[in-house]
């Protein structure tokens, strides 16, 4: 039996440092970070951070990110939570597809639902000047404006709002809602003294993830915001970076973690107000309650089939038109209708091609590296004690806590110089976007690994391992197979996330480099705004198709994996 102990412990070693490894590596950028703002505070006045604090810029655009992340939220609130109490409470028809259509604008890339807008609104409009609706020529485009960015931020991260709001609401007692109709309560007193109470964690949840996502936002406030003059925190990094290179470094750094602190208080401010609104409930839960809409069915399901009209299929369809017009400011008419557009983006602009080959590579790549690494990483992580895992666990998801523009101004303080011993030098290369995509999509894969981890008898691996079967031995013939479902799950969530990602590679691509999503916001933000169209409906066609996928796969995964589906 030594060998074999032995063996095991060697075992277990390698996984223990496989694990030590990854955290670091998670905690790295955001300590390079900490270093370069805080590194010069002996300088006293001319130090960075405080130069960047003195900035009459830092504090205006301080206040429109709260401006615009706050009014967000609020848009978010009541988008989430009309959808999340009647598509949960109700018995509504076609609740599926309801679900489906509400949870497809927070996967499609910011930059495309701003492009999308503002092929709906605004004078040169092709889908309303087709349908002789367009404004007189120079009238002002409305979403070119702190409210316009707003909307899109609050639409966008309204699934957010639905996602915690309907876990809430799952997990409700049954038994107190029928104790409360036994006696006598109406369904209005129900909701009002019953439900609200009880799932106000939810909300605050929900409202504190859509304000932390609205913060670090960059394709709508660039989309919209830049033309306009009106930068936040992260447009204004960008603007920085795009117009004084590395050499503001220090400048962005402190302006990074002024955004990163407020995120993070964002987070602790959310969890201390959880902690203030708990509730002990007990009783049945996981089960969708069945109020009956009666006669106002038929009104409430009109009620949310408008507000997917006016949020996503309009936009898209304003999309689609201005992708099949010669020009922006064309109606679309037989004779103008072209599919001009799709031929030069793909069989002539070299660009679109290749950010699809570098796209398809970096998140192909980061979704296989992760799906290797999160098995071994999630198996090690069940074993610690429990102050170990939360400790560990807080670690990786730092990077994905943190706004993204953040990650990348970290990523190029670490990686600026050749990396020592090595002398491989990342910067203005791939390398970099894909080390910041494994680094902010790895809690996205392991999620869905320790959810279905946690699910298996131990039972069977006890019984491997009385048979004499070592870690690595368990792990591949007892565990993999069982969490194969959740695994690819996983690998399949991070390629959609990062497939069409532009926060981090906004500010780390190069020429040659370019992703999918720089490519649509380079295009829109040179004038190419029916080029922009075309590669953004490819781009909706594929987000959709893997959704679907990921649909269907659903029914043999551990629930919550998918985030749409029940």
């Amino acid at each position: 039996m030594a060998p074999s102990l032995t063996e095991g412990s060697q075992q277990r070693w390698l996984l223990t440092l496989l694990m030590l490894v990854i955290v670091a590596l998670s905690l790295v950028p955001s300590l390079r970070l900490l270093m370069e703002a805080l590194g010069d505070l002996a300088q006293g006045s001319e130090a960075p951070l405080w130069r960047v604090l003195q900035a009459e810029s830092t504090w205006r655009a301080l206040w429109r990110s709260l401006y615009t992340s706050g009014l967000g939220m609020l848009i978010a609130l009541v988008l989430g939570s009309l959808f999340a109490f009647v598509i949960t409470l109700t018995d509504i028809r076609g609740k599926a597809w309801l679900v489906f259509c509400f949870m497809l604008p927070m996967m499609i890339p910011p930059q495309v639902t701003a492009l999308s807008w503002l092929q709906l609104f605004g004078p040169a409009s092709p889908l309303l000047k087709s349908i002789g609706m367009a404004p007189p020529l120079g009238s002002p485009q409305p979403l070119h404006s702190a409210e316009g960015i707003a909307l899109l931020l609050g639409i966008q991260s309204a699934p957010l709002v639905f996602l915690a709001l309907r876990t809430s609401l799952l997990s409700l007692p049954r038994e107190l809602v029928e104790a409360a109709r036994i006696s006598g309560a109406r369904q209005a007193q129900v909701w009002g003294q019953i439900i609200l109470p009880v799932t106000r964690g939810g909300l605050i949840a929900g409202g504190a993830m859509a304000f932390i996502s609205s913060l670090g936002n960059f394709g709508i406030p660039a989309m919209l915001g830049i033309p306009a003059g009106y930068y936040v925190l992260p447009t204004l990094i960008y603007q920085r970076m795009a117009s004084f290179g590395t050499g503001m470094l220090a400048e962005m750094a402190s302006l990074s973690l002024l955004i990163g602190v407020l995120a993070l208080a964002g987070v602790a401010l959310q969890q201390a107000w959880m902690k203030r609104s708990r509730f002990g409930l007990m009783g049945h839960s996981g089960r969708a309650h069945d109020f009956s809409l009666g006669r106002w069915r038929g009104g409430v399901t009109a009620v949310l089939v408008a507000v997917l009209l006016a949020i996503l299929v309009a936009p898209l369809a304003a999309l689609v038109v201005s992708s099949l017009v010669p020009a922006v400011g064309v109606p679309l008419t037989l004779e103008s209708a072209t599919l001009a557009a799709y031929h030069e983006v793909i069989g002539r602009q070299g660009a679109t091609w290749r950010a699809v080959r570098n796209s398809l590579w970096l998140a192909g790549g980061a979704a296989l590296m992760l799906v290797l690494c999160s098995l071994p990483l999630a198996y090690r992580l069940l074993r610690l004690p429990q102050r170990w895992q939360s400790l560990a666990l807080g670690a990786i998801e730092l990077p994905y806590a943190l706004p993204g523009v953040v990650l990348a101004v970290a990523c190029i303080l670490l990686f600026v110089r050749p990396i020592p011993l090595v002398n491989v030098a990342l910067y203005g290369t791939l390398g970099l976007i894909f080390v910041a995509y494994l680094m902010r999509f790895l809690v996205v894969c392991l999620k869905p690994v320790a959810a279905g981890l946690a699910q298996l008898d131990p039972s069977l691996e006890e019984a491997a391992q009385l048979a004499g079967a070592g870690p690595w031995r368990r792990l591949g013939g007892i565990v993999l197979p069982l969490v194969a479902p959740a695994l690819f799950a996983g690998g399949l969530l991070v390629f959609l996330l990062a497939v069409n990602e532009l926060t981090v590679s906004a500010l780390l691509w190069s020429a040659g480099n370019e992703t999918l999503g720089v490519l649509i916001f380079n295009l829109a933000e040179g004038g190419e705004s029916v080029l922009a169209a075309a590669v953004s409906v490819l781009v909706v066609a594929l987000v959709a198709a893997l959704m679907l996928c990921l649909s269907l796969l659903a029914p043999y995964l551990p629930k919550g994996v998918v985030p749409w589906q029940g």
